[in-house]
């Protein structure tokens, strides 16, 4: 071996991924990994530090987040080299997924430290798996950018997609997107809108982009969000008033019991469905 060469046995990098809210959807290898690992490397130390408390794990936190990725990278990699086991994790879910992370491990690749991955939640998935659309093709693109010109620009290049689009987005400006969505796609588009997963306000919203609008235009929104677009040619292609009048035509369903079906399945409250029942004609209803 030539003078000066690490003989170190490098350590690992475990890349850990943490609840989205509920902490009972934590790994038990999680909880092991974290409490094995000489270092934490966390976006929100403050944040990162109440999870582990919860769990009664004692270990040194450093903050690694999207504005300091560049210059922290290098510090931990060589503590890596150095044969010290580092657990990397967001503030919720599965890191590098919308997250920083991807030039640690990249670096770790390079030099030939190892990378385990600890799987666990992630917001996307989940939303994916309980929306109730088409999923055996979609595309993820993050977060939509924040401004109305980049993200109308991108909106439209997504036009021909025929993928499920899958997007995330932040509660003040979920009006906004939903607005350049109906400029882009049309208000008639259906999506689905996932929001507090996990979490005891935990909401999905199936309906079109007009619906969307005027359901989360009532009150302020919080939550984090996950936005599903199926292709245009999948998914239902109705409104909530629609929807409405064919369960009505094709159940025999009363009208209080088919408002409360249509009031769960499109994230709308029960007296707004009732108020469209009351407008529905018999012949409506034979259709």
């Amino acid at each position: 071996m030539q003078e000066g060469q690490d003989t170190e046995t490098p350590g690992t990098l475990y890349v850990v991924a943490t609840p989205i809210g509920n902490l009972e959807d934590i790994t038990y290898r999680a909880v092991k990994v974290l409490g094995e690992v000489d270092l934490v490397a966390a976006e929100d130390t403050r944040h990162s530090r109440k999870l582990l408390n919860r769990f009664g794990i004692r270990k040194p936190l450093l903050s690694y987040h999207d504005h300091n990725e560049r210059q922290r990278y290098a510090e931990i990699l060589e503590r890596l080299r150095a044969g010290e086991n580092v657990a990397l994790i967001s503030d919720a879910g599965t890191p590098c997924i919308a997250d920083p992370g991807y030039r640690l491990i990249a670096s770790c690749r390079t030099a030939g430290v190892p990378v385990v991955p600890i799987p666990g939640a992630s917001a996307m998935v989940a939303a994916l798996s309980a929306s109730g659309v088409a999923i055996d093709r979609f595309t993820f693109e993050g977060y939509l950018p924040a401004r109305a010109k980049a993200r109308t620009d991108l909106l439209k290049r997504l036009t021909g997609e025929q993928r499920t689009l899958v997007f995330y987005e932040t509660p003040h400006r979920l009006i906004a997107a939903l607005n350049d969505l109906m400029q882009v796609f049309g208000k008639e588009r259906f999506l689905v809108v996932a929001r507090e997963l996990t979490k005891m306000y935990e909401e999905f919203f199936h309906g079109t982009v007009d619906d969307a609008i005027a359901h989360f235009s009532r009150q302020p929104v919080k939550g984090e969000i996950v936005l599903i677009l199926p292709p245009g040619s999948e998914g239902p292609q109705m409104n909530a008033r629609d929807a409405l009048r064919n369960l009505l035509g094709e159940s025999s369903l009363s009208r209080r019991d088919a408002v409360k079906v249509i009031a769960r399945e499109y994230g709308l409250p029960v007296s707004d469905v009732y108020r469209e029942s009351l407008s529905l004609t018999e012949e409506d209803r034979e259709i």
